[in-house]
């Protein structure tokens, strides 16, 4: 279990990475393919559109053929997908390679978490996530900052062809592991849709998932654009941007390292709230900042805080419904990756019209209600 663990987690940073590669290319993109940034951004939202809208398939087939299976499978064609975004001509052509590789990064981590919640005890189970959440949290900051290294050199789509290779090592070694995966049970017949009708009957797993989908709309459309904040406002290099949001991922790993200790010391409900207020102050902080330090600093607040609320939200999908596990954390997936969509989608709309300054801050005042709100109906469940 624990080898296949840190193999998932090698793989989540491959899905991690290839979604936030793009962050700090917007603006070279932009200017590539002489096109405004809304237009640019359309490389971050087909991946994340495709991601979310392939859940419906990646739920059933991981039920069905077992979890580590199809994660295997899915990282194979993803790197193929990666691969093309290497080569293909114009922006059209690297959307239809983003919009690919989100298809089939969609089937990494939801299933990645479901099998986790197969094999670890509920009371166990957050720290683990935890754990295993330490691969994508290292994927979404690096993919950044590497994006922001290769946008200042002449051939920026190199980290395309590296992100392949990962993925196809990965598929390699989960399907050796996955031999040892202990059969599925026969399915049950139904569909993605029944199933997640049967799952969105629970009141709690409505409250999740509409949760986790605003986290998602306000979360990404604030960092996606924190690079090119800081070039256009700040005057920073596109590389030094793209590391700024390394922070981020130091926040999250402090989290992740040490959730076993704040989940005994605060529990979920106050890791909840303490885990947005945080997350505002960094927007705030990432928003304001006069320098590249201040803005670092806001990173890492930020990186904890989303980690503490999302780690809480991710631990509750697992246990929405354990007898069809994988379709409930692929809709939780789902609902977050659509969010995602739409938040930048709506976010280059604003940010070509107000800047990115408003549109940051204005992120971090909504989350505040989200994550109290979710907290007060936790507290409430467990009462």
């Amino acid at each position: 279990m624990r080898l296949a663990i840190v193999l998932l987690a090698f793989a989540s940073f491959a899905s991690a990475a290839s979604l936030r590669v793009t962050d700090a290319m917007l603006p070279r993109l932009a200017s590539e393919f002489n096109v405004g940034l809304d237009h640019a951004s359309s490389v971050v939202t087909g991946f994340a559109v495709a991601y979310g809208l392939m859940q419906i398939l990646f739920g059933p087939l991981g039920d069905r053929f077992g979890k580590l299976r199809v994660v295997g499978f899915a990282s194979g064609i993803a790197a193929v997908a990666t691969l093309w975004c290497l080569f293909a001509p114009g922006l059209e052509g690297l959307l239809m390679g983003r919009i690919l590789a989100g298809a089939f990064c969609a089937g990494i981590i939801p299933l990645s978490l479901a099998w986790i919640g197969d094999v670890v005890p509920y009371k166990d189970r957050q720290p683990v996530i935890a754990r295993f959440l330490l691969g994508q949290i290292s994927g979404l900051a690096l993919g950044a900052a590497v994006g922001g290294i290769a946008a200042e050199n002449t051939e920026f789509r190199w980290p395309f062809g590296v992100l392949a290779a990962w993925l196809a090592l990965c598929a390699v070694t989960i399907l050796r592991a996955a031999r040892h995966d202990p059969a599925p049970a026969p399915a049950k017949g139904t569909t993605f849709l029944l199933d997640a009708i049967e799952v969105l009957r629970t009141p709690w797993a409505r409250v999740i998932v509409f949760t986790v989908f605003v986290e998602g709309m306000l979360v990404l459309s604030a960092t996606a654009f924190t690079p090119t904040h800081l070039h256009m406002n700040r005057g920073t290099d596109l590389a030094i941007a793209g590391l700024a949001l390394v922070p981020y991922a130091v926040g999250g790993a402090f989290f992740a390292i040490f959730a076993g200790r704040f989940v005994r010391a605060f529990g979920e409900v106050k890791l909840a709230r303490l885990g947005v207020v945080l997350l505002a102050l960094g927007c705030f902080a990432i928003a304001w900042s006069p320098n590249i330090a201040m803005a670092a600093a806001g990173c890492l607040v930020a990186g904890f805080g989303f980690y503490s609320i999302h780690n809480t939200l991710q631990t509750n999908a697992t246990q929405m419904a354990p007898t069809r596990r994988g379709v409930a954390v692929a809709l939780f997936a789902s609902f977050f990756f659509i969010g995602q969509s739409v938040g930048v989608g709506l976010a280059g709309l604003l940010v070509a019209r107000f800047g990115t300054t408003p549109v940051i801050v204005g992120d971090g005042l909504l989350l505040i209600p989200v994550g109290f709100v979710f907290a007060r109906l936790r507290a409430a469940r467990a009462a």
